[in-house]
């Protein structure tokens, strides 16, 4: 898409690597985000000075900040990453993401409905409401069970995840019930460069390096289907090109892991690229399991590739050496996320500098 396009939470880890691919696609870009402790503009330092990234730091919810831009900036469409999505944090603190991801999803659902039936005809059958989920509102999948298609029945277990699922529901309901033009992906679990260390990826490698423990929840074998983000975002795009208003696409990277395996590989490629800390195996050790924590999910992604054409092309052994590469080129990035807030939770959550991962 050439025109302008509404992100929101483009400064978190999965919205800037869009919005980089976007801008370099030549779309203009108004860029809403709240910058709580995952946003970070040093992920956008790219587009520094550049006149079609219009970064305005504010919230979803704040109904007439997004009524200004709408009547501003004249979006063609809305990509929706704006979510609290850090499961640990939603068993703390539910009531956050109840407000960002339900309440915040229908004021922008709200705004984007009047904006658009105030479009001319032709504007109005281009524009794209596009909402970035995840596979997390299916619920846990057995060890033979398939992966989760389009027709898979939602069945949340955490608070962020029934947080997801109720906004998937209401995107969908505007579509059917006023004809907004609506479109939902439900993704599989993300890595890859600029992600904040919460998640397990970056957090194993950034643990990893600086010698400390690398903490597994329960025996390790809960098992996730990974996909590199570049590969989300560009699916992310053919879907805003071609998908069809009111449908759901879910997009996968083909790639299951136990959590153990993900860990041991980070290890391994760690002792090839900074041999003298090795081995870095030396750090794993298991904690007490999450509450409610899932024990698998798997994505079948088919129905993009067969509508739409669109297929991971990054294997997992590759993108996860670029991404460990990644981690250890940007040390000013991964002091920047260091930030107060980061540190409080951190303590709060699980005491001094133990630090749990997210399966997601």
């Amino acid at each position: 898409m050439s025109g302008t396009i509404l992100v929101t939470g483009g400064a978190g880890f999965i919205g800037s690597n869009f919005v980089l691919r976007e801008r370099f696609r030549k779309s203009r870009i108004v860029n809403l985000d709240c910058l709580t402790y995952a946003g970070n503009l040093l992920n956008l330092r790219e587009l520094e000075g550049e006149p079609d990234h219009i970064f305005v730091k504010g919230d979803i919810a704040d109904r007439g900040l997004v009524q200004r831009l709408f009547a501003q900036h004249r979006p063609e469409a809305v990509v929706n990453f704006a979510a609290e999505s850090h499961v640990d944090r939603s068993i703390d603190d539910p009531g956050s993401f109840i407000q960002t991801n339900i309440v915040g999803a229908y004021h922008l659902l709200e705004e984007a409905r009047s904006y658009w039936s105030g479009l001319s005809s032709q504007s109005a059958d281009r524009f794209r409401f596009l909402h970035v989920s995840t596979d997390e509102v299916y619920g846990s999948l057995g060890p033979s069970d398939h992966p989760f298609t389009e027709q898979t029945p939602y069945a949340p277990n955490s608070p962020y995840s029934a947080s997801k699922a109720a906004s998937d529901h209401l995107v969908r309901a505007y579509h059917h019930t006023f004809g907004l033009p609506t479109i939902i992906t439900n993704c599989s679990n993300n890595y890859g460069p600029r992600q904040f260390p919460e998640k397990l990826i970056p957090l194993m490698i950034l643990n990893a390096i600086e010698g400390k423990e690398l903490p597994v929840y329960g025996d390790g074998l809960n098992i996730r289907d990974w996909l590199q983000v570049e590969d989300h975002c560009a699916a992310l795009g053919v879907v805003l090109q071609r998908g069809r208003p009111g449908e759901t696409y879910n997009i996968g990277g083909g790639c299951q892991r136990t959590n153990i395996e993900i860990v041991n590989t980070i290890c391994a490629l760690l002792d090839e690229m900074v041999p003298g800390s090795a081995p870095h195996g030396r750090l794993i050790t298991f904690v007490e399991d999450r509450l409610g924590h899932d024990r698998r999910y798997a994505v079948d992604c088919s129905r993009i590739e067969r509508e739409l054409g669109w297929r991971a092309k990054e294997s997992f052994e590759s993108g996860l050496r670029k991404t460990i590469r990644w981690y250890l080129d940007n040390s000013q990035w991964i002091e920047s996320v260091k930030s107060g807030a980061y540190r409080d939770w951190i303590a709060k959550r699980y005491g001094g500098e133990a630090i749990v991962v997210d399966h997601q």
